[in-house]
C-alpha cells in the first residue's frame, strides 16, 4: 500500500473515507502520546495547528510530574499549551511552531540539516531485539499486565516461547497471526520490516527495518514499536523492549547504521561517554551493558567485532556499497530520534573538527576489557552517565546546546532518584530475616 503525498490542498480528499484521525507526538522517552480527533476537527487545524499540552515534556513514563521545574513545562508558565502543526507528509506526528529544545523530532532534524547543508545524506537502519510474554490467564488482558504484576512476581510471567533457539524457523509459528499481522501493518505504515528472526532466548526475536534516511528512520522505528504493542494487545501477547528483561539472559539492543568515514567514527568515539543517557536512558539500561553478553561497555571499535561498541562492517564480509558502522550501545528502550540525532551530531562534530580516532581497534578474538583494550569504560549507571552528560565541557552541550542538556538531564535525575528511593524485592528477600 502506498500513501499519496499529502498537502493542504488534498488532505480532505485523502481522508474522505475516514471518520477519525489519530494525532500524536513523541515524548522524551520515545513514547507516542496524542489523541483521536473527529475528521472535521482535524481538517480545521491541519494547516493552522492546535494547542497541544506541554505536559508531554513534563511527565515521566508513569505520568508523574518531574520534581525539578523544567523550562518547557512548569508551574510558572501554567503548564502551557504548545502550538502544534501536523506533519501532513507523515500522517503521524505534530511539529511545533516554536522551537522546543526537548522535541525528539526537532533535535534529529537539526542534526541532519547540518549534514544535508554540506551535500550529504545521513542513512540509517534500525534493528530491534525484543522479548515476548503471555498473560497466564484470561483475567488479565495484555493491556492489563501492570495489574497482573501487582499481585504476581515477574518470574511467573511465561515467555511466548521457552528455551534458547536462535535463528529457529519454527518459533514464529507459535503465534503466526501475530507475526504476520505485524509484517502487514508495518508495510502499510511505511516502516517495512526487512528481516524478522528468532534470537537466542525465551520469547526473543529481532526485527530489522528497511534502511532509509535517518530523519525518516526514527519515525519508522517509533511506529514499529507502536504496531508491535498494538498487535500484542489483540493477541494476548506483551512485547517487551526493556534493555535487560531477565537476569542471566541476553538483553535487547538496537543497532543504528551509518556510513560517513574515519572522522565520523572519531566523532562517535570521542563523544560516546558524554551522550550515554541518550543511548541508555533507564535504570535497567545498564543491566544490559555488562561483559559476556556481546554488550559493549567501553569506548571501543573493531572490524566485524560484535563485542565492540562500534562494529565496522566492510569488504570482504560485506558489499563495498554496504560499508557501514553498527552502533551497538543503544538499547531497545532508547528513544530512536535521540539516538539517531546523537549519532549524526557526534559524527558530524568529528568531521567539522577533523578529529582523529582516539583508540586502536579491538583485535579479533579480543573482548572488551581484555589485555589489549585500552579504552575508556562507559558509565555503569544512569546517575554516572548523567553526571558526565552535564559536565560544563561535555560534547553533548557543544552539539545539542545547554537548554536540551538541562531539560533531558532533569528527566533522568528524576528517574534515578525514584530508583534510589525504591525498596526492591531482592532487598526484602535478602535481608528480611538476616539483618
Amino acid at each position: 500500500m502506498s500513501f499519496p503525498e499529502v498537502t493542504a490542498a488534498n488532505v480532505a480528499p485523502v481522508l474522505q473515507n475516514d471518520r477519525m484521525v489519530k494525532v500524536g507526538g513523541v515524548d522524551v522517552d520515545g513514547q507516542l502520546r496524542g489523541k483521536l480527533m473527529k475528521k472535521s476537527k482535524f481538517l480545521s487545524i491541519a494547516t493552522g495547528g492546535f494547542g497541544f499540552c506541554s505536559i508531554i515534556f513534563g511527565w515521566d513514563q508513569q505520568d508523574m510530574d518531574y520534581p525539578k521545574e523544567l523550562a518547557i513545562c512548569n508551574e510558572e508558565n501554567g503548564y502551557r499549551d504548545l502550538s502544534a502543526v501536523p506533519d501532513l507528509n507523515s500522517f503521524r506526528h505534530p511539529d511545533t511552531r516554536e522551537p522546543v529544545c526537548a522535541c525528539p523530532r526537532g533535535l534529529l532534524k537539526n542534526a541532519t540539516a547540518k549534514v544535508e547543508a554540506a551535500g550529504y545524506r545521513a542513512m540509517a537502519r534500525v534493528e530491534y531485539e525484543l522479548c515476548h510474554f503471555r498473560i497466564p490467564n484470561d483475567r488479565f488482558p495484555a493491556s492489563g499486565i501492570t495489574s497482573f504484576l501487582q499481585n504476581n512476581s515477574f518470574d511467573s510471567l511465561p515467555s511466548l516461547t521457552e528455551g534458547m533457539f536462535g535463528y529457529s524457523i519454527t518459533r514464529s509459528l507459535h503465534s503466526e497471526d501475530y507475526h504476520d499481522g505485524i509484517f502487514d501493518a508495518c508495510e502499510q505504515f511505511h516502516c517495512d520490516i526487512k528481516e524478522w528472526r528468532a534470537k537466542s532466548g525465551p520469547g526473543a526475536f529481532e526485527a530489522a527495518l528497511q534502511c532509509s534516511e535517518a530523519k525518516d528512520m526514527a519515525d519508522k522505528a517509533s511506529l514499529f514499536k507502536y504496531v508491535v504493542k498494538a498487535y500484542g494487545i489483540k493477541h494476548g501477547i506483551t512485547p517487551c523492549f526493556m534493555a535487560k528483561p531477565r537476569h542471566g539472559l541476553p538483553g535487547n539492543d538496537v543497532a543504528h547504521l551509518s556510513d560517513l568515514g574515519r572522522q565520523f567514527l572519531a566523532g562517535l568515539l570521542t563523544g560516546l561517554p558524554d551522550i550515554m543517557p541518550l543511548f541508555a536512558p533507564t535504570i535497567n539500561s545498564y543491566k544490559r551493558l555488562v561483559e559476556d553478553f556481546w554488550a559493549p561497555n567501553t569506548v571501543s571499535w573493531g572490524l566485524e567485532h560484535r563485542a565492540a561498541s562500534i562494529r565496522l562492517i566492510t569488504p570482504p564480509t560485506a558489499n563495498r556499497n554496504a560499508t557501514r558502522f553498527e552502533i551497538r550501545v543503544p538499547g531497545a528502550d532508547a528513544n530512536p530520534h535521540f539516538v539517531l540525532a546523537a549519532i549524526i551530531a557526534l559524527g558530524w562534530h568529528g568531521i567539522e573538527k577533523k578529529l582523529e580516532i582516539p583508540v586502536p581497534p579491538l583485535p579479533k578474538g579480543e573482548d572488551m576489557s581484555g589485555a589489549s583494550d585500552k579504552s575508556m569504560p562507559l558509565a555503569k549507571s544512569l546517575k554516572e552517565a548523567v553526571a558526565t552528560f552535564t559536565r560544563p565541557d561535555s560534547v553533548a552541550r557543544e552539539v545539542f546546546g545547554d537548554s536540551f542538556v538541562e531539560h533531558f538531564a532533569g528527566t533522568r535525575e528524576h528517574e534515578f532518584r525514584l530508583w534510589e528511593e525504591a525498596v526492591t524485592d531482592w532487598e526484602v528477600r535478602r535481608y528480611i530475616e538476616t539483618v
